[in-house]
């Protein structure tokens, strides 16, 4: 998935959470974080494997439910101690989203090959055509149905964006002039 559908995915899965399970619309740095948090794998992996060779892949070390079982716990411990476990949720929440919307398309095809970077480094490495560079990968960016459902994803996110009174727009705005109670999220 393109970084415009895991930015979209996140805010609806996150903007449902708020409503339904928490009751209430997303808030400002809860929303920044969840954004950030449908980043973070890509953010991770791309360039330690494209750029630096350090990786197997655009698909492992962030990308992998392994070692996000690894990490969460102690992101969720050492947050604990700062009082940022809201925060630290969020951030989680927004990376889980993102593997698992990452999943999505081998899965619908079947191919659970192609979803194997979720187990990484426990299950083999799925190879991938294109592993080469973040310039490239976007000049080869091709009209397909998958992107299509990716733009619909962002225009439903968007509307829904604004619905919610625009969430995190404010505590963007204020950084970094100012430090942001990361318990309001």
């Amino acid at each position: 998935m393109w970084p415009w559908g895991h930015l979209a995915a996140g805010y609806l899965c996150y903007s449902l959470y708020c409503r339904f399970v928490a009751g209430r619309a997303p808030r400002g740095v809860g929303t920044v974080a969840v954004l950030f948090g449908t980043q973070a794998p890509d953010l991770v992996d791309k360039p330690l494997a494209w750029t630096f060779g350090l990786l197997p892949s655009g698909r492992s070390l962030g990308h992998s439910l392994v070692v996000f079982a690894l990490v969460a716990p102690l992101v969720w411990w050492v947050a604990g101690r700062r009082d940022h476990r809201p925060l630290a949720a969020a951030v989680g929440f927004g990376s889980l989203t993102h593997l698992l919307t990452d999943a999505l398309y081998p899965i619908l095809r079947f191919d659970f090959v192609g979803a194997g970077f979720l187990g990484w480094p426990l299950i083999p490495q799925p190879t991938y055509e294109g592993d080469y560079g973040v310039l490239t990968y976007f000049l080869e960016l091709q009209p397909t149905p998958e992107l299509a459902f990716e733009f619909a994803l962002v225009v439903v996110a968007s509307v829904l964006w604004h619905l919610d009174g625009h969430p995190g727009l404010a505590t963007v705005r204020s950084w970094p002039g100012r430090v942001v109670d990361a318990t309001r999220s």
